[in-house]
């Protein structure tokens, strides 16, 4: 199974205030994302999974990447 390119976009509580994000990243099915999503948010800034708020998922053509890194990886962009 070949892996799929995702964009979600969503929000956290933290305290009294919402921050809000948008992830670009691989993966084979929308549960993978989700948890990817979850641990590395949770992870990074110190939020409950209870905390975030899951707008949007959704799958994207590799033409749409915004992700430099990502763009890299898959051999979209070319390094100068």
């Amino acid at each position: 199974m070949s892996s799929k390119i995702w964009r979600v976009t969503g929000a956290y509580k933290k305290g009294k205030r919402s921050f809000r994000f948008t992830k670009e990243l691989l993966a084979d099915k929308e549960s993978h994302v989700r948890e990817r999503i979850l641990s590395e948010v949770g992870s990074r800034h110190r939020v409950k999974r209870k905390a975030i708020d899951f707008h949007e998922i959704k799958e994207i053509k590799p033409e749409e990447i915004t992700n430099l890194d990502l763009r890299k990886l898959l051999g979209l962009e070319t390094e100068f």
